[in-house]
C-alpha cells in the first residue's frame, strides 16, 4: 500500500483548524511541528483538488506533496531509535532491543506507519498516567489506537476488557501484530470511527488524537462512560487545555489531572458519581 504525505507550512494558530479540515477529506495521520504539520493518507484516497480547496481558504499557507512507498519500518526504527523507558517502570522496545529486567512493564512494538512508539511526548504522557490509574477489572476503550501501545498497557495493568479502534488500515494491521507480539489475544480491534463501537459503560476511555477531533467527539466519550469513569486525552498543547476543559464540562466531565512534556499535554477527567 502506497501513501501520500503532505507537508503544510502555516502559522501555529492555524494548525488545529487545518488538521481538522484535512481529517475530513481523508487524511488520518498527523505530525505537528512549530511551523506547521505533516498529514498522510492512502494514495488511493488522495485528492489534490480537495487539498487545494482547503488551503485556498487560509492566508499564508503553503504545502508540498510527496508519495512514499511502504517501507520496512522495523528496519528504519532499528537504525534511528533507541528503546524508551517511561518513568523508570515501562520499557517500550522492538524485538531487536534487549529487555531491561528492572522494568515492571515490557512492551514490544514493531512500528509501521502507525503513530505511538513512546518516542512522541503524547504517548509517553499517556503511558505515564496509565501506570498511576487502577485498571484491574476495568473495561477500557482506546480511540485511535495507532500501534496499540496504550491498549497493551491497559491489558498489562489488568483490564478485564479492552477495545481498540482506528480508522487507518496500517494501524489495525500494526496493532494486531503488536498484540500478538505481547501475547495479548483478547483485545478487540475495531476499524472505523468511534460510532461503530456498540459497547458502552466503559470505566476508562483513552484518546490520543488531536484537539479538534477530541472536542468533536467528547460528547460521545461522556455518553459511553460509567459514573466514576476516567477519560484520558492527549494530542494537543498546554494552551489547548482550557478549550478542552470547557468542552468536557458541558458534558459533566471534571478535570482531574494534567501533565506536560516537550510542549505537549495530557488531560485526565472523571465523570462524577451522582
Amino acid at each position: 500500500m502506497d501513501f501520500v504525505t503532505i507537508s503544510v507550512k502555516c502559522r501555529p494558530d492555524l494548525s488545529d483548524a487545518l488538521i481538522a479540515e484535512f481529517f475530513e477529506i481523508g487524511f488520518d495521520s498527523f505530525q505537528e511541528f512549530d511551523d506547521g504539520f505533516e498529514a498522510s493518507s492512502e494514495a488511493k484516497a488522495f485528492s489534490e483538488i480537495s487539498v487545494q480547496k482547503v488551503i485556498q481558504r487560509y492566508e499564508g499557507v503553503s504545502f508540498t506533496i510527496k508519495e512514499v512507498e511502504k517501507v520496512n519500518w522495523n528496519e528504519e526504527w532499528e537504525k534511528n531509535y533507541d528503546p524508551i523507558l517511561v518513568d523508570g517502570k515501562c520499557m517500550v522496545r522492538a524485538t531487536f532491543h534487549e529487555a531491561d529486567p528492572s522494568a515492571e512493564y515490557d512492551i514490544l512494538v514493531n512500528p509501521k506507519m502507525s503513530f505511538g512508539t513512546g518516542h512522541h511526548a503524547t504517548t509517553y504522557l499517556m503511558l505515564s498516567h496509565q501506570m498511576k490509574l487502577d485498571h484491574i477489572g476495568k473495561k477500557v476503550l482506546d480511540v485511535g489506537c495507532g500501534t496499540g501501545i496504550l491498549s497493551i498497557m491497559a491489558a498489562l495493568r489488568g483490564a478485564s476488557k479492552v477495545i481498540a479502534t482506528d480508522i487507518d488500515d496500517w494501524s489495525i494491521e500494526n496493532s494486531k501484530e503488536n498484540f500478538s507480539l505481547n501475547q495479548l489475544h483478547n483485545i478487540q480491534l475495531v476499524k472505523g470511527q468511534i460510532d461503530v463501537v456498540d459497547d458502552k459503560n466503559f470505566d476508562i476511555i483513552i484518546a490520543n488524537i488531536n484537539k479538534n477531533v477530541l472536542i468533536d467527539q467528547i460528547e460521545r466519550y461522556a455518553s459511553m462512560m460509567v459514573e466514576g469513569g476516567h477519560l484520558l486525552l492527549s494530542g494537543f498543547y498546554q494552551s489547548d487545555i482550557p478549550d478542552l476543559v470547557r468542552a468536557a464540562e458541558k458534558h459533566q466531565l471534571v478535570p482531574l489531572d494534567e501533565n506536560e512534556k516537550e510542549k505537549w499535554s495530557m488531560l485526565a477527567l472523571v465523570k462524577p458519581k451522582a
